[in-house]
């Protein structure tokens, strides 16, 4: 079955650039490699070219839309198939684990993330990170860059820290702009994020994480003696072989974990 119609113009406050490379689009889907008996959830399937390749593995397949213009062409595509399912809904506020049909069943999202949502849609699903399988993400090449950043780089931070407290995250492959219409006017690249079977994490609580993270990493230029004033000491820093005088960006995520729990204990 061939993707929808392309009759639509993208729409710059759905933040819409829609894949048009079908060497990429097959590129995608091997990495994403569904399975029959799986259950995969695009976010913002477009005009259907990647659902096209995930929906005839046989899988079921729910689909989230927020542009109410392209439901009818996705509709008229797909609507034949009989694990399909399109709900006309914002990614950001949707219920994931509704879809859940048995005990155990886990989720395989997919999406190509409009830039302007990306970061808090990402937040949204790693608090469903229990019942996900794995995640595929077109998005933003410098967002990628922030999810598999690594202690010391510039893109380290508290996206980074967050999700791969997580998961597992891999940066598999750029896209070009000129895969898009229209081009988008930044590079891009997928990602895959798998949520740890077993975590080589301490249990943490989450919101007591993120909420040091985001003060230690409130002015990046600034020391974490300043950034966690108030938060922490000097001293107590020091008893967990942490330098005061140093950067949150040179931080391993267990340091991050330590002074959480310093914090709470």
């Amino acid at each position: 079955m061939s993707p929808a119609p392309r009759q639509h113009k993208a729409r710059k406050r759905f933040g819409q650039n829609f894949l048009t490379d079908s060497a990429i689009i097959d590129r995608i889907a091997q990495a994403v490699a569904p399975r029959s008996e799986q259950h995969l959830v695009e976010i913002g399937p477009g005009q259907g070219a990647l659902t096209d390749a995930l929906v005839n593995s046989g899988c079921k397949l729910d689909v989230i839309e927020l542009d109410r213009d392209l439901v009818p062409g996705l509709l008229a595509a797909f609507s034949v198939k009989p694990r399909f399912k399109l709900h006309s809904a914002d990614a950001l506020k949707f219920d994931y684990a509704s879809l859940l049909q048995s005990a155990g069943e886990r989720l395989r999202i997919v999406g190509n993330l409009p830039y302007n949502i990306s970061t808090p849609l990402i937040f949204k699903l790693l608090e469903n990170a229990g019942i996900v399988e794995d995640m595929h993400f077109m998005l933003q090449r410098e967002v990628v860059e922030r999810l598999a950043a690594e202690p010391g780089s510039k893109h380290w931070g508290r996206l980074g820290i967050m999700a791969q407290y997580h998961c597992q995250i891999e940066n598999l492959f750029d896209v070009a702009p000129e895969s898009f219409r229209p081009q988008p006017k930044v590079q891009s690249a997928i990602v895959r994020l798998t949520p740890w079977q077993e975590s080589p994490w301490q249990p943490c609580d989450l919101a007591q994480l993120g909420a040091v993270v985001q003060s230690a990493f409130a002015q990046r230029r600034k020391t974490l003696r300043n950034n966690l004033k108030g938060i922490i000491d000097s001293t107590a820093l020091e008893a967990l072989d942490i330098d005061p005088g140093a950067r949150a960006e040179t931080l391993e995520l267990t340091q991050f974990i330590d002074i959480t729990k310093a914090i709470h204990a």
